[in-house]
């Protein structure tokens, strides 16, 4: 499916639901209680219809973490400045952050990709110069994007993940770092969810009761002064999205498109996912919701993709922290699919029948 005007959206099949019931029929010839290992089936049965191998193995493991600026922060939404960004970019690559603890965990790689930093980057392993913008402009002052800059965050994306599918890559996890990038996911969760700015906008890095108020004052105030189009997600993206955020939206449905699972973090990445679902609903097929984070506006996104979170561990730091933990599970699943004997196999007697 193509919207008018949306030629660089690949095109999506969606996961196949026979293999679902194939995969069903062996889970339940394991020797165990039908269903007794709960969502960890879901996981498997959904692995084998996204990949549509009745035997899949995931292979290599990789945290996207995208990286950009915000003009609106000089709004007072964020209790750190921008500098901050190009900081906790370096200490993603010298592998002293949350997200490469917990990608190490979890057997992940991590690669960062500056998409939007106000900040030139020296090369550097680890690190992908895919800069679109040197930070978006003030939503509250000005569309924070053009439409040809949103489109071009979708297609860094897109492109990266046809590059690591090709790779042999075999399960992706979505991270983002951008200070004030909360404020623009809570204005997309209020514009594609209809709901109220107060109901989706939380407290991002900690800002005080007042700096809350501020921050839903400057949301309202730039969606009704932009007036960006519910039914048309570049739009809503240019308007008052985010460079990492369309990056994250724009690998979301190119994994799809590659039948590569997705495992989406928290509010930020959960706000690219749902760009990409407003552009191709089928992408979700192929998403995975880590977690629930604290921030209010996750839940809502989540509720208006129909997806239930693996995880709720309170958190709401980003990054891929949440995606790096999801991760072993969807592969622990998998793992119980592929290795636990059957019935047969291991000359255990079957349930009675009753």
């Amino acid at each position: 499916m193509e919207r008018e005007g949306m030629g660089f959206v690949p095109e999506i099949v969606p996961a196949d639901s026979r293999l679902l019931e194939k995969a069903q029929a062996r889970l339940d010839d394991l020797t165990k209680p039908v269903g007794s290992l709960g969502r960890l089936e879901e996981f498997a049965r959904r692995i084998v219809s996204i990949t549509g191998q009745t035997m899949p193995a995931l292979g290599r493991k990789v945290v996207f973490t995208f990286a950009g600026d915000h003009g609106v922060v000089a709004e007072g939404v964020s209790a750190y400045p921008s500098e901050v960004t190009p900081q906790m970019v370096f200490n993603f690559l010298n592998g002293g952050a949350g997200i490469n603890v917990l990608a190490r965990h979890a057997g992940a790689e991590v690669v960062v990709v500056d998409i939007g930093v106000d900040y030139e980057f020296p090369e550097t392993p680890g690190l992908l110069i895919r800069k679109v913008v040197k930070g978006t402009r003030n939503m509250l002052k000005e569309p924070a994007m053009t439409r040809g800059e949103a489109e071009q965050c979708l297609k860094v994306g897109i492109d990266l993940a046809a590059e690591y599918a090709g790779k042999g890559y075999g399960l992706f996890g979505t991270g983002d770092m951008g200070i004030g990038n909360t404020t623009p996911s809570s204005a997309i969760a209020a514009v594609l969810t209809k709901r109220g700015v107060a109901e989706v906008t939380g407290r991002g890095t900690g800002i005080s009761d007042g700096g809350l108020a501020k921050k839903i004052a400057v949301i309202e105030e730039s969606i009704a002064l932009r007036n960006p189009d519910p039914n048309d997600p570049l739009d809503v993206l240019a308007k008052v999205g985010g460079a990492e955020i369309g990056g994250i939206a724009g690998l979301i449905l190119g994994a799809a498109s590659k039948r590569v699972p997705v495992v989406i973090d928290g509010l930020i990445s959960t706000a690219g996912a749902l760009i990409a679902y407003a552009l191709e609903p089928r992408a979700a097929d192929y998403m995975f919701a880590a977690h629930n984070s604290v921030e209010i506006g996750h839940k809502a996104m989540l509720e208006k993709m129909g997806m239930v979170p693996i995880l709720d561990l309170g958190l709401r730091l980003g990054e891929g922290t949440g995606a790096a933990l999801a991760m072993l599970l969807i592969e622990g699943g998998l793992k119980i699919y592929r290795e636990m004997a059957t019935f047969s196999e291991a000359g255990v007697s079957g349930e009675v029948p009753g």
